[in-house]
């Protein structure tokens, strides 16, 4: 099972398929793909870690709004080290997820100005929320179906008829 995940993210499979680390990934940085890998993993990391961290502050809203979304736009940046950052860009406003993409960094961009701008606590929870939200409905969207059955879920469990 390792073999074949690390012949695909590395770019050794006899299918000739793409891989996560192929030539076009390189773009700028000319890193290698043990060095994608190393940076993916330590963004990633350092992502969770920040939003890990946030809980701590969690009784001062405004700390953990910024250290939260500091921590989640590090780990979703993360897959631009495997992708490469142009790759990443045209995924992320594929036609499939542009809405999911849009209105996640919109929650981000509001969840940010509650916080370091407005400076209200309300307002600032509620937007992290929202963030949260718009977050796992963005990556539902990498999932075949994913959206579309938890919606059918969340009709079903919220129908009012009996």
């Amino acid at each position: 099972m390792w073999g074949k995940l690390n012949q695909s993210i590395l770019g050794d499979n006899e299918e000739g398929g793409e891989s996560l680390l192929d030539e076009e990934s390189e773009g700028l940085f000319n890193l290698s793909a043990t060095q994608r890998m190393y940076a993916f993993a330590a963004c990633f990391l350092a992502g969770m870690l920040c939003m890990f961290l946030s809980m701590i502050v969690f009784a001062k809203p405004i700390k953990f709004a910024v250290l939260f979304t500091f921590g989640n736009l590090l780990a979703v940046g993360s897959t631009a080290f495997l992708f490469g950052p142009a790759r990443q860009m045209r995924m992320m406003f594929d036609t499939v997820r542009v809405f999911a993409t849009a209105i996640y960094l919109g929650c981000v961009v509001l969840a940010l100005i509650c916080a370091l701008l407005i400076r209200s606590k309300i307002l600032t929870i509620i937007a992290i929320i929202c963030e949260i939200c718009a977050l796992i409905w963005y990556s539902l969207s990498y999932i075949p179906f994913a959206r579309r059955m938890v919606s059918g879920l969340m009709i079903r469990l919220c129908d009012t008829e009996l």
